[in-house]
């Protein structure tokens, strides 16, 4: 771990357990440098589970499996890094969708949302010295009308094909959106207040650029 400019304060280093572009542009936006290790756990929902429930369960299975993971291949001379793990799902009706098997799961998604209001559920997960936190954020989007041709255009070009509920927020797909209602980075699938928020409970603070391990006198 690297001092940082504040006297005392150490900066934590930062393992993302997705292989999520749009996680790690997340973090990219922070100003954090992460290294990537990709979770390699069964993301099955069991019968019955809310959606809720579900994204915080395999966020933190996640978190848990790289840390450990990370532990092992990094040791004790790698420091105590943090893994950052997520999940996220959308919810119509009260069917859970997730990422689509093919093109045609893709457009058939689409066509449901059209028109019409869905909820996001992402789950967030910090693990670090054998601890895990974590939450679940939600929004509620609401999609414009859209038509077959746009539908097909926008499967086309391959986006939705690794998003749950196939489409991305952050993308093309912002064009389908007519509004969002709770929190954006939700939608995006990494939940950026929730992060900052759950630190503390780890022992950890965010600085613009850094995960901190704070000094003693600056704890609460």
């Amino acid at each position: 771990m690297t001092a940082t400019g504040r006297p005392g304060a150490r900066s934590t280093p930062v393992v993302l357990a997705s292989a999520s572009p749009r996680r790690g542009r997340a973090l990219q936006m922070l100003g954090l440098a992460f290294r990537t290790v990709p979770a390699e756990i069964e993301e099955l929902r069991a019968p019955g589970e809310p959606p809720r429930r579900y994204v915080e369960r395999l966020a933190r299975e996640k978190a848990e499996r790289v840390a450990a993971t990370d532990r092992a291949a990094e040791g004790v001379g790698g420091g105590d890094p943090l893994v950052v793990a997520g999940d996220t799902v959308v919810e119509l009706d009260g069917q859970v969708l997730e990422k689509p098997a093919d093109p045609a799961q893709a457009r058939a998604m689409l066509s449901a949302l059209s028109g019409r209001g869905h909820r996001v559920y992402t789950g967030l997960a910090l693990s670090r010295r054998r601890r895990t936190v974590s939450c679940v954020a939600t929004a509620r989007v609401v999609f414009r009308s859209i038509s077959p041709a746009l539908i097909d255009a926008y499967v086309a070009t391959g986006e939705p094909m690794d998003k749950a509920g196939a489409y991305g927020i952050q993308g093309f797909g912002s064009a389908l959106v007519a509004r969002v209602e709770g929190d954006y980075y939700a939608v995006v699938g990494f939940p950026v207040a929730a992060f900052a928020s759950l630190l503390p409970e780890l022992g950890l603070e965010y600085m613009p650029g850094e995960v901190v391990e704070p000094t003693p006198a600056e704890r609460p």
